[in-house]
């Protein structure tokens, strides 16, 4: 399949507004997506973090196709699938496949766990017959430590716990054996105890199978688990691109810094942490400049009328901030 490179990919929403304006060309849009550009290397697992309301979903959604981009490309192979064609959806989708973040949400109440992770291989004729099919679906079960499968394939989603629903998700994701996965919150709306279970499966999957997967989460600490680099994103935007062993001690982005200094650490010295300033700007209006700017305890008054571009600042190692060369 190769490395997915994104280039200046955006996405814009018209939000709903009175007839006459949008006649006349005043419709207010936002923004969800702005000018991102980013490389997924083949057998990687890239973290996505940032706040509620970046744009890590809509992001993670038109990488799959489920969202259509405004602009930009989205190169998977020789291909830029932001203009695929519909026939070509299909072989499309048996490489790239989502796990969606709310399990009980993502699963069809009415169908038992057999139904939906066959529907998969029912819609890309992936099973020679129903023995290929039930052989698929065990095989799969077991992989996604659901054992003895025959425990489960009849049960009906609200017969099933929370870490077991988002096992049938990932089993439904990867039983066409994709090569690429976006992994939307994959357990957040899970209990400590079994996101452990989880992160292990991923990173299994990861390692034994070769699946680059996108992992887009709020959590720091799962973003450095799994990922091999994370990518930080700010209302819209990518801040910063940083090897996942590296965040810690070389992150630079005050953004970056401040997402750190939230995380609760008991035996952390905490005099040395950001305060955070306001709230974040509406993306239907972000501010001029840097989009962090007006939150950022180190902006200076270039800061708010030149936008910074993500620049390498040493190998592998991204930063969007107009103070990032200042020594100090």
């Amino acid at each position: 399949m190769g490395d997915i490179i994104v280039e200046n990919l955006s996405k814009d929403y018209v939000l709903k507004t009175g007839f006459i304006k949008q006649l006349r060309g005043k419709a207010e849009t936002v923004s969800a997506v702005n000018d991102v550009s980013l490389v997924i290397n083949e057998g990687e697992v890239l973290g996505l973090v940032g706040e509620s309301g970046c744009g890590k979903t809509t992001l993670g959604k038109m990488l799959v196709k489920i969202e259509s981009a405004s602009s930009g490309t989205i190169m998977i192979g020789d291909k830029n699938i932001v203009n695929i064609r519909r026939k070509e959806l299909f072989d499309f989708r048996k490489d790239v496949q989502m796990i969606f973040q709310d399990p009980y949400d993502s699963l069809d109440p009415k169908m038992t766990v057999y139904d939906i992770v066959a529907e998969p291989l029912r819609y890309l004729k992936l099973a020679k017959n129903s023995e290929d099919m039930i052989e698929k679906i065990y095989e799969m079960l077991r992989l996604v430590e659901l054992s003895p499968p025959e425990q489960y394939v009849n049960r009906y989603p609200h017969r099933l716990s929370g870490g077991q629903r988002q096992r049938v998700a990932i089993a439904r994701a990867l039983i066409v054996n994709p090569k690429f996965v976006v992994a939307d919150e994959p357990v957040s709306m899970l209990d400590v105890s079994i996101r452990a279970g989880i992160l292990n499966l991923l990173q299994k999957l990861n390692r034994e199978n070769g699946i680059s997967i996108l992992l887009i989460t709020h959590d720091l600490a799962t973003a450095r688990f799994l990922s091999h680099r994370i990518a930080v994103m700010y209302l819209g935007k990518i801040v910063e691109l940083i090897s996942s062993n590296k965040l810690m001690e070389m992150a630079v982005h005050p953004y970056t810094k401040l997402l750190l200094s939230s995380a609760p650490d008991l035996f952390a010295d905490t005099s040395n942490r950001i305060e955070i300033k306001g709230e974040a700007a509406s993306a239907t209006a972000p501010p001029k400049g840097c989009r962090f700017s007006p939150r950022c305890n180190y902006a200076i008054a270039s800061c708010f009328e030149k936008e910074p571009e993500l620049t390498e600042i040493e190998k592998d190692h991204f930063v969007a901030c107009n103070r990032v060369f200042e020594r100090e």
